[in-house]
């Protein structure tokens, strides 16, 4: 749920009776009527108990912004890009053409088969290099890293090269499912990216 949605569904319940838990990145919202449990996207680092519902440290938790790094790539395409808050500073898209899987079996295939797969490692090559160039120069600005897209297209970019490697120790855990990874994507993802998880027990 997007952070604004969710301090408008919640503010309501502050300063009532029940009981509030902040603890592990989460926070415990018990009514009386029912527990609420949310998990702000980059993490909560307040903790402790209260006797009512006590949603300040939540909510400031929301409210920040971050410096976040993104790396969409699916086959046939990425999108990498840099956001301070929500507005996207820095971004670069790019396509390779990769063709789809050979149903046919035979010497054809093999052939289809050995194409296809340099076509994935050029494309891989290619986002690797797109996105050492664009995130390099911001490396110790970011402090959050997203991937999405596919998660072996995104293996195959992150193991292309070693300046990547530095990627993966600020990656959230959320890995994010996006359609075809062009710059109108990139530019709606901020929305998702600060989107909290809210769930009841």
């Amino acid at each position: 749920m997007g952070r604004e949605n969710v301090r408008k569904r919640l503010s309501s319940l502050e300063g009532e009776l029940g009981r509030t838990t902040y603890e592990r990145g989460v926070v415990r919202i018990d009514t009386g009527t029912g527990t609420l449990v949310v998990r702000p996207p980059f993490g909560l680092a307040h903790e402790g108990k209260y006797d009512t519902v006590h949603l300040s440290p939540l909510f400031d938790a929301l409210a920040a912004d971050y410096v976040v790094a993104a790396v969409l790539v699916r086959l046939g395409g990425y999108a990498v890009g840099v956001f301070d808050g929500e507005q996207l500073v820095a971004s670069k898209v790019g396509s390779r053409f990769v063709k789809g899987r050979h149903k046919k079996g035979g010497m054809s295939s093999n052939r289809f088969r050995r194409r296809r797969e340099q076509q994935v490692r050029v494309l891989a090559d290619a986002a690797a290099a797109t996105t050492a160039d664009l995130l390099g120069p911001w490396r110790d600005r970011v402090e959050f890293v997203a991937f999405g897209g596919d998660r072996r297209a995104v293996d195959d970019v992150l193991g292309a090269s070693p300046q990547l490697d530095w990627l993966a120790d600020r990656s959230i855990p959320r890995f994010f499912t996006v359609p075809d990874p062009r710059l109108r994507v990139l530019e709606e993802l901020p929305y998702d990216l600060y989107a909290a998880e809210l769930s009841t027990e």
